[in-house]
């Protein structure tokens, strides 16, 4: 999130503590933010999915860490770079043969929409999530395992015809014995094509018991699978690299009005934003405001051109303005929320909160 989301989400915040009850008239400002951070309007959820546990410990260990130690352009568990995760469910369909054969449990297309992704967006990580849902679940003798197999289907797979019909590529295959059991396999180089949406046909979903003819183990299965695909990605223009600064200076709390950072907590539910910002409900922000004086010192965080300009200034009051108190050092938040296709996403913000202020 650059210097102009934070200015469009700060300004947002200045008329909502000043002016109460005013979110409701801010679309124009509300656009240009919600572009910023990469949705096309704002989120209206109609079915939304439950956040996976998992994805709450990694949010509250990024709230949590030091702002030195933070960065929102590298995913720590998956050690891949990236600043957006996502959670794409499965929008595909099972496939119901017109002739079954019995040792054949499950077959299902799954299909997964990338509409969501920005242009320009690199993926980094998509990792394929298969659970059952049922834990008390008989499974399948050790001599006669299930069998797991997931295909890339260059062609679409049609409700009521045979899934045969159609030329597959084997991408993975698996063998286990219970179905409380749950599998993630990594698909980065598969999902990487479905950005071209003409690409983007799915996979196809097999689960057997290919030394059996034993039927009841298949009993109920389709409703107990649940799929779903974890994507990370890099958003283009977010990531930067790490810039050098001054060495920070910090000044004492005063009543003066010398340019230092000042308090604002923007509030995501006066913003109007509640429903499709699952955390936090708002955030410390801050913004800077104060005078440059003359001369102007270290703990100003000046640039050398700042202070000629105060010298400057100093000579011909007139024809010279004053440095501006401008923010010198942020540091990032990160935002679980809702998208515009309902999708879980967890994403981190550079430059979100003004730590420092400056003479610039």
């Amino acid at each position: 999130m650059g210097t102009l989301s934070l200015g469009v989400l700060v300004g947002l915040g200045v008329l909502l503590w000043i002016f109460p009850g005013v979110g409701a008239a801010l679309h124009p400002q509300e656009t240009v933010l919600l572009r910023s951070l990469g949705l096309k309007a704002r989120p209206s959820p109609r079915s939304p999915a439950p956040v996976p546990p998992w994805l709450w410990k990694m949010f509250q260990k990024r709230s949590e860490a030091p702002k030195e130690s933070r960065n929102p352009c590298w995913v720590e568990e998956f050690q891949v770079p990236g600043n957006v995760i996502r959670i794409f469910p499965d929008q595909g369909h099972l496939i119901h043969r017109e002739e079954p054969q019995s040792w054949i449990c499950l077959q299902k297309r799954l299909y997964f929409n990338f509409s969501a992704l920005e242009e320009g967006e690199e993926l980094t990580l998509a990792q394929l999530e298969i659970q059952f849902s049922h834990n008390q679940y008989q499974g399948s003798s050790s001599v006669h395992p299930f069998q797991l197999s997931l295909y890339r289907a260059p062609q679409v797979t049609l409700r009521g015809m045979s899934a045969h019909t159609y030329s597959r590529q084997l991408l993975v295959e698996q063998s286990f014995a219970h179905l409380h059991k749950s599998f993630a396999f990594n698909l980065t180089k598969v999902a990487k094509e479905w950005q071209t949406p003409s690409k983007n046909l799915g996979l196809f979903l097999e689960i057997s018991l290919p030394a059996s003819h034993e039927s009841s183990l298949c009993s109920k299965l389709d409703s107990m699978l649940s799929t779903s695909l974890l994507v990370v990605s890099l958003t283009p223009g977010q990531c930067k690299s790490p810039r050098r600064r001054r060495s920070a200076y910090y000044m004492p709390v005063s009543a003066s009005n010398i340019c230092k950072p000042r308090r604002l907590y923007i509030s995501f539910t006066e913003v109007g934003w509640e429903n499709w910002i699952i955390a936090p409900q708002g955030y410390l922000a801050n913004y800077c405001l104060g005078e440059c004086p003359f001369p102007l010192t270290e703990e100003l965080n000046s640039t050398n051109h700042a202070i000629l300009q105060t010298i400057v200034h100093s000579l011909d009051p007139a024809g010279t303005p004053q440095p501006c108190c401008v923010p010198v050092r942020l540091s990032p938040i990160s935002v679980l929320y809702y998208d515009n296709n309902d999708n879980v996403v967890l994403r981190h913000y550079e430059d979100m909160v003004v730590d420092e202020c400056g003479c610039r």
